[in-house]
């Protein structure tokens, strides 16, 4: 990966890794919805920039950024992710950051090996449950042990909900329940075992 930061005229397109709510402590740390399946690579990143949600300008509108730490939180806020970012020390300065999105261009995106998926390809699809449609994802979160830190061997949670039932629906993202996944027609295709949809409603 290259950390080419250069300004180009051409239209950028933006990843979002990180959504900021509020401030979370008093040396300028925030609170954010975590969007990336990668959260224990910001740190040190210096291709990070925050902008309004939504944004489709080039690099000189949004401002460059760096993390300096990140760790996730437990209890109500377990799936999201707190943020330090270098120059910001306090609660007042961490507040102007609210609502804004920590993105990365398309093409500075973590590589994934042939096994893994982008969160960003995974929102919004249509989950299947071989020809049934279970709803659709609408999150993805992460298993934590109770001091917060990232169990990489633990299975993703995806967030899903169906139109006919407003409950969340938490299905774990399992290699072997995978049948097909096809970004472009926003589908992913499972094979669950049986009740697992119910149970985990």
């Amino acid at each position: 990966m290259t950390d080419d930061l250069s300004v180009s005229s051409s239209p950028t397109s933006w990843i979002v890794l990180a959504h900021l709510l509020r401030p979370q402590g008093r040396k300028g740390e925030v609170l954010a919805d975590l969007e990336t399946d990668f959260p224990d690579r910001l740190v040190g990143r210096k291709d990070l920039f925050l902008a309004s949600p939504g944004f489709t300008g080039d690099r000189s509108e949004a401002k460059p950024v760096e993390v300096i730490a990140s760790w996730l939180p437990v209890g109500k806020n377990k799936g999201r992710v707190v943020l330090h970012l270098a120059g910001i020390d306090s609660i007042s300065s961490a507040e102007v950051l609210s609502g804004l999105d920590l993105i990365v261009s398309e093409d500075q995106r973590t590589p994934l090996d042939q096994e893994s998926v982008y969160i960003s390809d995974l929102i919004g699809c249509a989950l299947y449950d071989e020809d049934t449609r279970i709803g659709d994802i609408t999150d993805v979160q992460f298993s934590t042990a109770a001091d917060g830190t990232l169990l990489p061997d633990a299975p993703a949670l995806l967030i899903v909900r169906s139109a006919d039932d407003p409950a969340e629906i938490l299905i774990p993202f399992v290699k072997a329940f995978v049948k097909d996944f096809n970004p472009e027609r926003r589908r992913l295709t499972m094979s669950l075992p049986l009740g697992l949809v119910d149970v985990n409603r």
